[in-house]
Parts: structure tokens; sequence; C-alpha cells
């Protein structure tokens, strides 16, 4: 079994609940690419204020399969990635692109079909003077980001599963998933999750 394949199969809300409501990065995301989806290893970038030197460098080090998770002191609406570090990113084979910043060039992205995500969508330029870093732990929407932690991505948003609990994120994942196919089953036969999740004696009791 590929198990970055699966918790992106799985997907962000099933590996965040199964993970113990632990791994949310907390952000309004713009998903780029409507429908995509995509799991890997954190290829982290910290890029200076404003600044996307750092992402030029970044296109070197990628290596096929990893997430570029791109952040910058402060979050801020200013483009770090167009249509041409997206291709070069596409090239090298990541297999998506995490940035707590701005992009731009969206319509040429979406096209593109990197899968893409980003706090911001804004026109303004960076520029190309800080020297940054990569491969060092990053904080993206309240989380701790390390170099190869498995980030997960879809239309509900972003999750990040630490790499020594992959195993056991995806195990319980799994174990999730085969409980809500019975349960869909049942609510599909009229049942009700007031009744199956002991809700109704909840509001019962505390009526009484």
């Amino acid at each position: 079994m590929n198990q970055v394949a699966e918790l992106a199969r799985l997907g962000t809300a099933t590996v965040y609940e199964a993970a113990g409501r632990r791994g949310l990065v907390d952000a309004p995301w713009i998903q780029v690419v409507p429908g995509s989806r995509a799991a890997g290893p954190a290829r982290t970038v910290l890029c200076g204020q404003g600044d996307n030197l750092m992402m030029h460098a970044a296109m070197a080090a990628v290596q096929p399969g990893d997430v570029l998770v791109v952040s910058m002191p402060e979050p801020e609406s200013v483009a770090l990635m167009g249509d041409l570090l997206a291709t070069q990113a596409k090239a090298q084979g990541a297999a998506a692109v995490l940035i707590d910043g701005a992009v731009r060039d969206v319509e040429e992205l979406a096209q593109l079909g990197l899968p893409v995500w980003a706090r911001f969508v804004s026109i303004r330029g960076a520029t190309k003077d800080v020297v940054g870093s990569i491969d060092d732990a990053v904080t993206v929407g309240g989380l701790l980001i390390e170099p190869g932690d498995i980030v997960v991505l879809d239309a509900d948003g972003v999750a990040a599963v630490p790499l020594d609990q992959v195993a056991s994120v995806l195990a319980a994942s799994l174990e999730r998933e085969r409980k809500e196919a019975q349960k869909r089953a049942l609510l599909r036969e009229g049942a009700l999750s007031y009744d199956l999740d002991g809700l109704r004696e909840r509001v019962e009791q505390s009526a009484t």
C-alpha cells in the first residue's frame, strides 16, 4: 500500500479526525485547481517578508512527490509564485504547492494542473533579495510543520501528519472510513444519526 496515496484518497477531514483532531493547518486556503487533491512529504521553504528568492532556490531542491510548503514571517498578499515558478515545480515533479502568501496567474495555474493552495491571490510582485531557508521547520496556519511531515490537501483544507505517525494515522483513517461506510448504509435506509450516535438520549436527559 502506498501510504501517501492512501492519505490523499482518504482526504483531509478523515485524516484530521482520525489523528485525534490534530494536524489542522488552519487558514482560509484558496484551492487554485478545482477538484484537486494531493499528499506528500513537506519540502519547507521560508521566504523573506514579501520576497520569493527562496522559491527560486527551492526549484533546485524539490524532489518528485514533494509538497512545497512556503511561508513568510507573516502572511502577506504578495505573489510568491506565478505560472513560471509553477511550471518549474511541475517539471521537477512536485506533488503540490502550499503557499502562506499569494499566487498570481491563477488561470494559467489552473490550466497547468499542478495542485496549488494559497492564502491569497494578488498581482503584487515579490522582491528577490532576502536569503531565507529550505528544509527548516515552519509554522503555517498555527501548525509547526517539519520537513518530511506528510501534508494532505483537498477541497476541505489542509492537514499535516508527523512522519513518525503516518502508519498509525493511516490505520485509524482506514478504520474511520470503514465505520462511516457502515453508518452511511444505515442512513440511506432511513436511520438517523440522532439515534445511532446516542444524541437523542443526550438531548432528552438534559430536558428532564
